[in-house]
């Protein structure tokens, strides 16, 4: 358990360190181009969504109900 246990720690390390390499490569500039890239995809899938299938009545009903439940 001892060697591989150090062998586990030493790779979670690795990836760890390079995940944060990535993250910090970008510029903020880049990350809101992301960001306004991701809202712009997620609006129009939405948009699309709700064209598609109408809410009813009963299902805003519900949805309150969950918000609620969630907010406590």
């Amino acid at each position: 358990m001892g060697l591989a246990g150090a062998a586990g720690v030493v790779a979670t390390g690795v990836v760890v360190v390079r995940a944060e390499r990535r993250r910090r490569a970008y510029t903020p500039d880049q990350v809101r181009e992301q960001l306004h890239m991701r809202f712009a995809q997620v609006t129009s899938s939405e948009a699309a969504a709700e064209t598609a299938a109408p809410v009813t009545r009963e299902a805003v009903g519900i949805r309150r109900r969950i918000r609620r439940l969630f907010q406590r």
